[in-house]
């Protein structure tokens, strides 16, 4: 797999034991190199040509232009290979971590929370799909679909952190199917870019908790955040600087933990 391409890194300390980075991965990837979904007895074979006239095909002189939205049968390709891609990106940017902080370490992936070998800190990633986009070069015409994530990682030495990325809204749809009616109720009498800006905090705190206390995603997703909506609406700061809500509805262990959120990188961090 070639080297995916790093750009807009961002490194925050949140406290004196946990640092997070955000970036954006992306890498261009040809038709040649998402399977054989583009052979030409694949897409001849669609429209029942003959032999004879594959002959004809095979004798011209083809230039075309790869349609804004990718064929259909071209979709389980390209969703892998961004996986592929997030997963690859996440190590690639935990490692400029660690050379960020001149920690000399590895990563144990046996067991979650992940954590490093030798220094036993806590690791989260978080990854998130932004676009594919078409670029054509002046040079050869060769079609290229370039893949873009945004992805993130938070090291903790205290204890295990939680992290979420996300670039878009979350669909009112899917916000009533999973939020709890306290959450619901609270959201229901904001105005739209209120409610879709505290909605996607609220997603984002939910996903977090889930990575630190190993929720199922049901289970997470339903837990009641709902006091922390004041202090969502309240803080609208665009700052690099994280912006802390501490959690302490109940005296238990989740109390315990603080919300970075940062909105310039469009980040939650869970500490």
């Amino acid at each position: 797999m070639p080297n995916s391409n790093l750009t807009q890194i961002q490194y925050t300390q949140l406290d004196t034991t946990t640092w997070c980075v955000t970036a954006q991965v992306s890498e261009s990837v040809s038709h040649s190199v998402t399977g054989s979904l583009w052979k030409k007895s694949l897409w001849l074979s669609s429209c029942n040509t003959s032999c004879k006239d594959i002959t004809k095909f095979n004798s011209l002189n083809w230039y075309y232009q790869v349609a804004t939205a990718a064929p259909r049968h071209l979709v389980p390709a390209l969703a892998r290979k961004q996986r592929q891609q997030q997963r690859q990106g996440v190590r690639q940017l935990l490692q400029e971590l660690l050379k960020k902080l001149e920690i000399d370490d590895t990563l144990d992936e046996s067991s979650f929370p992940y954590r490093l070998v030798n220094s036993q800190h806590y690791v989260c990633f978080s990854h998130t799909g932004v676009s594919s986009s078409k670029q054509t070069t002046a040079s050869n015409r060769t079609n290229l679909t370039r893949l873009h994530s945004k992805i993130a990682v938070v090291i903790s030495r205290q204890r295990p952190a939680g992290i979420d990325i996300e670039t878009n809204n979350i669909a009112w749809h899917v916000v009533k199917r999973f939020y709890s009616e306290s959450e619901l109720t609270i959201l229901q009498e904001l105005s739209t870019d209120q409610r879709e800006r505290t909605a996607k905090l609220l997603w984002q705190i939910k996903e977090s908790f889930i990575k630190v206390n190993q929720y199922t995603l049901a289970q997470g997703l339903g837990m009641d955040y709902s006091h922390l909506i004041p202090s969502l609406i309240e803080n609208k700061k665009e700052v690099n600087s994280a912006s802390i809500l501490s959690d302490s509805k109940d005296a238990d262990y989740q109390s315990v933990y603080r919300i970075a959120t940062l909105q310039s990188q469009q980040t939650v961090i869970i500490f």
